[in-house]
């Protein structure tokens, strides 16, 4: 039981990344709180999970919402010791078609969701010390065609962590992101907007980029297991670090 009694927060628990994350939480012995704004898959997750997770509704762009559902999450777990923020969402469009509105969703809900969600936890994880996961993109690193947008906020997202690392490192806080690349429901979506000929050059281009195996990973199998380390003991020394975790798309010096 790598995470015994550790009492953590999820942020888009309900399907992908996010759930296999609570699933591998909980039975390494955490208790778990599920937050997001699907809640069939939300409740769902948290069923799967046991006596040890629960729900509650969250839209990590709004800040009252955010406070008020980190607050109630807290009140059930007995106390924070880490937060995983993985909510965000992504569009597609030309840099030159995109519209204001699509910009600020995608900002809003990746970028200023990790603004939120993590001065939140903050709150209840500076008297204590504690872990923050947060989910960047290699489209920070590398650019996205067809998502300027997305890649944007993530970039805000990773540099938001390296400068909180540094800020909240005396608290005995330590904030970290990951760069998954896994094949979770968001894909399946982005996959299902392709055209047969765009999906045929789409998967052709996931052979060559990623040498372990050429295709996405699985959550629970290749990202979950560091999920746990970090939110473990065995991370309390680790801070302000990306982790590409994507069969070795990206490779940072």
């Amino acid at each position: 039981m790598l995470l015994a009694d550790r009492r953590i927060i999820v942020t888009g628990g309900a399907s992908g990344i996010g759930a296999a994350t609570v699933l591998a939480y909980v039975r390494e012995g955490a208790r778990v709180a599920v937050l997001d704004v699907d809640d069939a898959g939300g409740r769902r997750v948290a069923a799967e999970a046991g006596a040890a997770a629960c729900y509650e509704r969250c839209d990590v762009a709004d800040r009252p919402a955010v406070l008020a559902a980190v607050d109630r999450a807290v009140a059930w777990l007995g106390g924070l010791d880490g937060l995983v923020h993985a909510a965000g969402v992504e569009r597609a469009a030309p840099a030159e078609e995109i519209t204001e509105a699509e910009w600020d969703l995608v900002l809003a809900v990746n970028a200023k969701g990790t603004l939120f969600t993590n001065q939140a936890a903050f709150r209840h994880l500076r008297t204590r010390g504690g872990r923050i996961i947060n989910f960047g993109s290699a489209a920070a690193i590398r650019g996205q065609r067809g998502g300027a947008h997305y890649a944007a906020a993530k970039a805000a997202v990773l540099a938001w962590t390296r400068t909180a690392a540094q800020e909240w490192a005396r608290y005995g806080i330590t904030v970290n992101a990951i760069l998954p690349a896994m094949w979770t429901p968001m894909y399946e979506a982005y996959r299902a907007r392709l055209s047969p000929e765009e999906l045929a050059m789409h998967d052709l281009g996931l052979q060559y980029a990623i040498p372990l195996g050429g295709r996405l990973g699985d959550p629970a199998r290749d990202l979950a297991p560091l999920m746990v380390f970090l939110a473990g003991d065995g991370a309390r020394f680790i801070t302000g670090q990306a982790f590409c975790v994507d069969g070795g798309m990206v490779m940072l010096g």
